[in-house]
């Protein structure tokens, strides 16, 4: 069997999971691979999966049904299921779909090309999870090109947007860092702990020298990734430990020509002072705030194990905004959990009501096989009750999304522009369905879409010259989810003029 050279990648879950795809398509390029958008045409097809709710694993198995007929037309076709639910249910997984070629769990992503090559040398299951044995697994023959994720990680391709079609992929003016992997958290409804295993803190000097690199290579904005990202803590025998709060300022200092600095998803618990005060200090690490909440219910929050109570929460958003007044805060919400009630419902909403998030990401709970609440407590919610709470906090979130959107009228705000509005792109969809030919390398007017440091959206009519570069809008409209500006002039963003001449950057757009 030879080494197939297309590769189709689609990305399902998490900002982890698309840096790990990133970190897989960037070895399979430097690989000689090229990259496609035709899933049935691919001689590599690749899902990179994720376990948190049942809905992300149903559009796996959809996509591997599909695949299971393309089979019958392409033989050849390798098909690989990487992620976090190839690490839960690897097993599983290939007795309910043998077409499956490759299980490449999370943690050992830098065995990839081994397994590849593997599938070239032999027809047959190659699975690489954890190192724990599987009733499928057989010993994976070749080294991948890495000896551990580590080294994936830093040894990651910074030239992507060499390759023509990976802007489709990728977006080269906005990246992500890994500082931490794994959780230790064992909340009672999640499956992180188990697909991701164990906490892994990234030494700061790689994280810093990462960064420095991805600036260098015309990257405006980076997010510092972990599962509790703000639970990082590097101890090294013989030096002095490093702090969340230290790594930020570190970054921060130390890379001066990156405009911009964002971290997620922080954990409510572990969030100190000293982390706020450092982000209070630095004017390039964004007012952004990702920190679930998940209940607003005390008897809740002890049956999820979050380990904090609503009135400490309370207390660290009121101590962010003291410090702040501008910062943006985000949540996440778990509605229908086990034992929920219509009173522990109502608190929810109030502390909804009073976080005022920019936006909050709302669930349904969704029990995961293996955790606590799915094997020791009762999911006792109706699904009818849990659609209901989850319309009504929707609804409740969309008001305070308008009001937050409204108090932003008529000001004047930097946007870093991240490509064409999904309008714009419909546009250039129908053009090319009536036959009309469109080359999506051509620079011309058109609806853009960026966002704000405090990571709201804002459209606008604006030349796609100003992709991967900041603008400085004027909000004239609002809608629950989206601003609408009209462009203003230059940006105010701090990048220095010689940095702008370097990335061949107009001054004039980035004011410097």
């Amino acid at each position: 069997m030879t080494l197939p050279r297309t590769v189709y990648l689609e990305t399902m879950g998490c900002q982890m999971n698309a840096l790990d795809s990133e970190l897989v398509m960037g070895e399979l390029l430097s690989r000689g691979f090229r990259p496609t958008d035709d899933l049935d045409a691919a001689e590599l097809v690749i899902l990179n999966t994720c376990s948190v709710r049942q809905h992300a694993e149903d559009k796996v198995y959809s996509r591997l049904g599909h695949l299971k007929s393309v089979r019958g037309r392409r033989p050849d076709q390798v098909v690989a299921v990487i992620g976090c639910m190839a690490e839960r249910d690897g097993d599983g997984l290939l007795a309910k779909m043998p077409h499956v070629d490759i299980l490449c769990g999370p943690g050992e992503l830098h065995r990839l090309p081994g397994l590849l090559d593997d599938v070239r040398d032999r027809r047959g299951p190659a699975v690489a999870l954890s190192g724990r044995l599987r009733a499928h697994s057989t010993p994976v023959r070749h080294a991948g090109a890495h000896e551990d994720l580590e080294a994936l990680d830093s040894g990651r391709v910074f030239n992507l947007s060499s390759h023509v079609d990976t802007p489709k992929i990728f977006g080269r003016h906005q990246a992500y860092v890994r500082i931490t992997r794994g959780c230790n958290k064992y909340c009672s409804f999640c499956v992180v702990p188990y697909t991701r295993g164990p906490e892994a803190h990234r030494p700061p000097e790689q994280i810093v020298a990462e960064v420095r690199r991805l600036a260098q290579a015309g990257v405006m904005e980076v997010t510092l990734l972990g599962q509790t990202v703000n639970h990082y803590h590097y101890r090294e025998p013989g030096r002095p430990s490093t702090s969340f709060a230290e790594l930020l300022r570190r970054v921060h200092d130390e890379v001066p020509e990156l405009p911009r600095l964002r971290f997620v998803t922080s954990y409510p618990r572990d969030f100190t002072d000293e982390a706020l005060a450092v982000m209070a200090e630095s004017p390039r690490i964004c007012r952004y705030l990702h920190i679930p909440a998940q209940s607003g219910s005390n008897a809740v929050l002890k049956r999820m194990n979050r380990g904090y109570t609503v009135e400490e929460y309370r207390r660290l958003l009121d101590r962010a905004r003291a410090m702040m007044p501008d910062i943006c805060i985000a949540g996440d919400m778990i509605v229908g959990f086990c034992g929920e009630t219509e009173a522990d419902f109502r608190q929810s909403l109030d502390l909804l009501r009073y976080a005022r998030y920019k936006n909050c990401f709302i669930f349904k709970y969704s029990p995961r096989p293996g955790t606590h609440a799915d094997e020791r407590l009762s999911d006792d919610v109706p699904e009818e009750v849990k659609r209901r709470r989850n319309n009504d906090m929707l609804a409740v979130q969309a008001e305070i999304n308008l009001a937050g959107h409204r108090a932003m009228m008529d000001s004047v705000i930097d946007v870093l522009v991240e490509g064409r509005s999904k309008r714009a792109l419909k546009m250039q969809e129908s053009e090319q369905s009536r036959g009309e030919e469109v080359d999506p390398t051509v620079r011309g007017p058109g609806q853009l879409v960026g966002r704000t440091s405090g990571d709201q959206i804002v459209v606008f009519d604006g030349d796609s010259e100003l992709i991967g570069r900041f603008a400085r809008v004027r909000i004239v409209a609002a809608t629950p989810y989206t601003l609408h500006g009209t462009l203003e002039g230059p940006a105010s963003e701090p990048v220095s003029a010689a940095l702008a001449r370097q990335r061949g950057i107009p001054l004039a757009v980035l004011g410097a």
